[in-house]
């Protein structure tokens, strides 16, 4: 159930991760029962926050967007962020290839969905999307996905602890990138989309 995996990942982290890697879930079911959902968080939060109130820049102005804008961007947002999942995924799985468990794609992919929880959650702070607090909250939800990769790589991928240690800071650095390029093309649609469409 998404909501128990949810707060499990914030009380017990170490336990829900080992309990999310016996379960052995499947891509479909990741996405279905916690990604889709997770992922509409910082999309409707962003909607909402720039409709209704806007972003502003320094100075006074205020860039809020048409409805259907809006809508188009959410769109693209959101498609962005479940390949990103995906990707992650694909690359946790391609790092791990030598390594003796070699853990299946499905394995790699699950673990990056829930990996990603707490970056999905940060996007509540777009309700009211001023880009300092956005930062923030986005800085706050990275360290806590660093933490999870830290402490899930070894007993979900079945990889050595002290090698867990080089391919999470590896695997980090790479979500890292993904992350800045999402959020370069998530500030050019959501504060920009209107000179851009």
């Amino acid at each position: 159930m998404v909501i128990s995996h949810v707060w499990g990942l914030f009380s017990h982290p170490s336990k829900e991760l080992q309990q999310i890697s016996r379960e052995g879930e499947t891509v479909s079911h990741l996405y279905a029962n916690h990604i889709l959902l997770l992922a509409a968080i910082p999309v409707i939060c962003a909607f909402i926050g720039t409709t209704q109130f806007g972003w502003q820049f320094g100075g006074n102005e205020v860039v809020k967007l048409p409805l259907y804008q809006a809508a188009y961007i959410a769109l693209i947002f959101y498609l962005l962020m479940l390949g990103a999942v995906a990707f992650i995924g694909k690359v946790i799985h391609w790092m791990a290839r030598r390594y003796e468990s070699r853990p299946s794609l499905n394995r790699c992919i699950v673990f990056a969905g829930y990996t990603a929880t707490p970056m999905f959650l940060s996007g509540i702070v777009a309700l009211y999307p001023m880009v300092w607090l956005c930062f923030l909250a986005g800085v706050i939800g990275l360290s806590y996905c660093a933490y999870l990769l830290y402490l899930g790589i070894p007993p979900f991928l079945k990889i050595d602890s002290s090698e867990g240690f080089i391919f999470s800071s590896s695997t980090l650095a790479i979500g890292v990138l993904v992350l800045e390029g999402l959020l370069a093309a998530t500030v050019l649609l959501w504060a920009y989309g209107s000179h851009l469409l």
